[in-house]
């Protein structure tokens, strides 16, 4: 609920940004601006660290929205569950400070789709977070990208993951909801 007025803002804005023609492919870098607001931040008066993801969710609904996968999933009675997720940060956002949280997708695997978040000042990179996300069915079983393909089309300019984030998914793992995952400390 912390940012359900930015999202249903969000959501509303980029429903006019299509209609106005702003479209986005799959492959496209989507855009939304954001200023930090006494909400975001914490005691030493920056965005505070957990912020940065729930705005970058503002950045996911955009890109959804934009590039019609949205309609495809309410259509279908679809949803994503972000798997992983890894944020570095590089610079702080400061109290009314205005930036832009920049969007893409970086590809699939079989199992899931790849994201980037980033939060830019004038350019320059504060902060970058990578998602893994799968997508759910109506009955909270994991969807086949044949389906959602199916449903969306494929895009044919889609690059390939980098290795290196396959590489970080499969490090950041946790077992199966089917197989034991004991919090055993070493």
């Amino acid at each position: 609920m912390n940012v359900i007025w930015r999202t249903m803002l969000i959501h509303v804005l980029a429903r006019v940004r299509a209609r106005r023609g702003e479209r986005l492919s799959a492959t496209d870098v989507g855009r939304i601006r954001l200023t930090t607001l006494p909400t975001d931040i914490d005691i030493l008066m920056h965005m505070n660290n957990g912020r940065y993801l729930s705005l970058f969710d503002l950045g996911r609904w955009d890109l959804l929205v934009r590039t019609g996968l949205w309609d495809a999933m309410r259509r279908n009675g679809w949803y994503a569950v972000v798997s992983s997720a890894t944020v570095t940060f590089r610079k702080s956002l400061q109290l009314w400070q205005r930036f832009e949280i920049e969007s893409r997708l970086l590809g699939h695997d079989d199992r899931a789709l790849y994201l980037e978040h980033r939060a830019v000042v004038d350019g320059e990179i504060y902060a970058r977070v990578i998602i893994r996300a799968r997508m759910m069915d109506g009955h909270g079983t994991p969807l086949s990208h044949e389906r959602l393909f199916a449903a969306t089309g494929r895009p044919a300019d889609l690059p390939d993951v980098p290795d290196w984030v396959h590489e970080w998914a499969a490090a950041s793992q946790l077992p199966s909801t089917k197989r034991p995952a004991p919090s055993v400390w070493d």
